[in-house]
C-alpha cells in the first residue's frame, strides 16, 4: 500500500506589492493626494481665527519660550455656523434647490434613457452623440445662452407672445426657476448615461416573463423595470445632486441677488470678506452634508445585496 502524498509545501509570503494592489494603488493615491489632503488643511484652517496677515488665519500652535507648545484651535466659526441664520438658510436653500433639480432631471432624463436604450443600434449611437453633444462647447458658454432665452426680450418670450399665450413678458430670468432650468440642463447627461448603461443591460426574458404571466405594460414597468434600474437612478440622482449642491456658476448668472447657496456663500467669504477659516468651515461642514447621505445609502444597499 503506496504511503499517501505529503501535501505542498507553503508558499512563501510576498512581501511586495502584486498586480491587484498595483492597480489599487493608483486611485487610492490620488484621492489621498486630491482628497484627503486638501480635506485636511481646510479642518485645519476652519479652526484657526482670521488674521490680517499672508496667510490670512492663525496658527494652530504656539511655541513658548520654554518649548511648550500651546493648543490655539477652536470651534469658534463652526458655532458661528449653528448660530447665524444666513449660514443654515444657505445651506436649506442649497439642498432644496439640488433636490429639486435632481428629480427633475430623473423625470426628463429616465424616459429619454429608456426610449435610447430600446432604440435599434444605428439610432441608438446617434442619440447618445446628442445626448453628449453639448460637452463639446464651454459650459459658461451654454449658461449665457439661457441668459438670452430666459430674458424678457428674450426667444421664449418672443415666442409665447407671437402665439398669443402671454399679453406681457414673463419674468424668468434672476429667479429660482431659471436656476433650476440651468442646473437641470448642464446636468441632465449624467442622469440620462448612467440609467442607460443600467436599461441597456436589462435582459428581456425578464419582460416576456411578465407578459406571459399577464402583466401589462405598465405593470411591467412598475414591478420589472423601475426595480432592476435602481442602481442606474441612485447613480444618476447622485452624479447630480453633489455638484448641484455646491453650484456657483449658475446662480450666479441665473438666479437672483438674494439666490442663497452655498458656493455664493463660500466665493463670498473667500474672496470678498477674505474670511478663510469662515470659508474653510463651510466647506467642511457641506463636505459631511453630502458624503454622510451617501455612505449611508451605500451602506443600505450592501446590507441588502448581503441579505438576498
Amino acid at each position: 500500500m503506496s504511503a499517501a502524498p505529503e501535501p505542498p509545501a507553503p508558499r512563501p509570503r510576498r512581501w511586495l506589492p502584486g498586480p491587484r494592489w498595483l492597480v489599487i494603488a493608483v486611485p487610492m493615491a490620488w484621492l489621498l493626494l486630491f482628497f484627503l489632503v486638501p480635506f485636511f488643511v481646510l479642518g485645519r484652517i476652519s479652526l484657526s481665527e482670521p488674521m490680517i496677515a499672508r496667510p490670512p488665519y492663525s496658527p494652530l500652535w504656539e511655541v513658548l519660550a520654554d518649548g511648550t507648545r500651546v493648543w490655539l484651535g477652536n470651534l469658534e466659526n463652526y458655532r458661528l455656523l449653528v448660530e447665524d441664520t444666513l449660514y443654515r438658510n444657505a445651506y436649506f436653500s442649497s439642498i432644496r434647490i439640488a433636490a429639486v433639480s435632481t428629480v427633475a432631471a430623473l423625470l426628463i432624463g429616465y424616459p429619454m434613457a429608456y426610449y435610447i436604450a430600446r432604440a435599434p443600434e444605428p439610432r441608438r449611437t446617434i442619440l447618445l452623440l446628442l445626448i453628449i453633444l453639448p460637452f463639446w462647447t464651454s459650459f459658461l458658454l451654454r449658461v449665457y445662452a439661457w441668459i438670452g432665452f430666459l430674458q424678457r426680450e428674450g426667444l421664449i418670450n418672443q415666442a409665447l407672445l407671437g402665439l398669443g399665450i402671454i399679453d406681457a413678458p414673463l419674468r424668468m430670468l434672476n429667479t429660482d426657476f431659471a436656476v433650476y432650468i440651468g442646473i437641470v440642463y448642464t446636468y441632465l447627461p449624467f442622469m440620462i448615461l448612467p440609467l442607460y448603461a443600467n436599461l441597456v443591460k436589462l435582459d428581456e426574458a425578464f419582460l416576456e416573463a411578465a407578459a406571459d404571466l399577464g402583466a401589462g405594460p405598465v405593470t411591467t414597468f412598475f414591478t420589472v423595470t423601475l426595480p432592476l434600474s435602481l442602481p442606474g437612478i441612485v447613480a444618476g440622482c447622485m452624479l447630480v445632486f453633489i455638484p448641484a449642491i455646491g453650484e456657483y456658476v449658475i446662480p450666479e448668472l441665473l438666479g437672483a441677488s438674494g439666490t442663497l447657496m452655498i458656493g455664493r456663500v463660500l466665493w463670498n467669504e473667500f474672496f470678498s470678506a477674505n474670511d478663510w477659516t469662515m470659508a474653510a468651515a463651510v466647506a467642511v461642514v457641506m463636505l459631511f452634508v453630502v458624503v454622510a447621505p451617501i455612505m449611508w445609502l451605500q451602506a443600505r444597499i450592501d446590507r441588502q445585496g448581503g441579505g438576498t
